[in-house]
């Protein structure tokens, strides 16, 4: 065999390969299935960032973003119009559409009253670093709230509100600052926490509010962080500073057993009977009469 004979083996080789291989990629990729990629044909209104409730939208605030149109919002709007200057309802994050049932409507104003519900109020309670629970009373935890009145004799402390909403942290200057800072530049990872709010807004009822109010005249207040998923009301006795010294290992004193004699029934006196008289029976010139006679 030549070597123009082999170079002719050697192309057909190489050609019948490269058949073959073409073959079996064009069957492996026949059988795959088509993937159909939705194209958005409609808009919704998104947050450009997380928002607090209360907060009036500005124009600034959202934006038009692509969505699907085989997956409708429902209550979302599709125009940037349609939002500004409503106050929103609930908290809202980053890229998240903007529906009807978290938008006030304009005659409710901006801010804290139209995120009150009816029969509710809002009240706040200052605080610092220990009441607040160590800053980390966000909005939509759940607290209660328990008063220490102390007295010349002794202190009592006692849970007069349980499982109550915190609606807002911080004044409202203190959330108009920090909304501010966070749209101008991100904080890096370096710089220091911000300081934890002094005032602390919470959902009750008028009566809670009641107590709450005597609860910071008549003593100092504690907030106590609880699960939100334990709904349960808070029942205790409360606990004094007696109580509180107490050793566990002291038995308590007996009760004292008082016995109480009844008197016994007196008979009633008998009645004196009187004596009979001593009658004599006298007859006298045929007259018969009964005289009695003195002892």
């Amino acid at each position: 065999m030549n070597r123009g004979t082999r170079h002719l083996m050697v192309v057909v080789i190489a050609v019948a390969t490269a058949g073959l291989a073409s073959f079996g990629v064009y069957r492996a990729v026949t059988r795959i299935p088509v993937r159909e990629v939705e194209v958005a044909h409609t808009f919704v209104v998104v947050a450009t960032r997380s928002l607090p409730p209360g907060v009036r939208l500005s124009a600034a605030d959202v934006r038009l973003a692509a969505w699907p149109q085989s997956s409708p919002v429902p209550g979302s709007f599709s125009k940037v119009d349609a939002v500004v200057h409503h106050a929103l309802l609930a908290s809202v994050v980053e890229n998240e559409p903007i529906v009807q049932g978290k938008l006030a409507s304009l005659e409710e104003g901006a801010g804290l009253p139209p995120v009150i519900p009816a029969g509710m109020r809002a009240m706040s309670v200052k605080v610092n670093d220990v009441i607040g629970v160590a800053g980390f009373l966000d909005s939509g935890t759940r607290v209660d709230l328990v008063v220490t009145i102390k007295k010349r004799e002794e202190s009592t402390s006692k849970t007069v509100v349980s499982n109550v909403e915190v609606i807002s942290a911080g004044t409202r200057y203190e959330q108009e600052k920090s909304r501010h800072i966070e749209t101008a530049q991100k904080p890096s990872s370096n710089s220091a926490p911000a300081a934890p709010p002094a005032v602390v807004t919470l959902l009750v009822t008028p009566a809670d509010a009641e107590r709450i109010a005597l609860a910071q005249a008549e003593g100092q207040i504690m907030l106590v962080l609880r699960n939100p998923l334990d709904t349960a009301p808070t029942q205790t006795p409360g606990i004094r500073s007696a109580a509180l010294l107490e050793s566990d290992l002291t038995p308590p004193p007996a009760p004292v057993v008082r016995r109480v004699i009844e008197p016994r029934p007196v008979a009633p006196p008998e009645p004196v009977v009187a004596a009979k008289p001593y009658m004599v029976e006298t007859i006298r010139d045929m007259k018969r009469t009964e005289e009695e006679v003195v002892q």
